[in-house]
């Protein structure tokens, strides 16, 4: 391997480790701006859940709209599409469908 060789490869590696370390910040970010959203969810697309749905992982929901189960949705949305910002309080989605 020539020196040139070496130096393209180095190069290479410097580029990907560098668009590694951008990526990971842009998703601290990301979080940042995100917050959990109670009773929005379907039944199965949820992002997680507390302990008294009887499960604790992403997509497992079994009914639609449990203000035990939440989505992570962008701060500032959660109430505007009908969720709530509390555990187990039920947001505009969780009343209409009891009516």
């Amino acid at each position: 391997m020539t020196n040139r060789d070496l130096l393209l490869r180095t190069a290479i590696a410097g580029v990907f480790a560098a668009g590694m370390t951008l990526g990971s910040g842009a998703m601290a970010q990301d979080k940042k701006d995100m917050e959990k959203c109670w009773g929005v969810a379907k039944a199965g697309q949820n992002d997680c859940g507390s302990n008294k749905t009887a499960h604790s992982c992403a997509g497992q929901s079994k009914k639609d709209y449990d203000t035990n189960d939440f989505k992570v949705v962008k701060t500032g949305t959660c109430v505007q599409m009908g969720g709530s910002l509390k555990q187990g309080e039920a947001g505009r989605m969780a009343k209409d469908k009891k009516a």
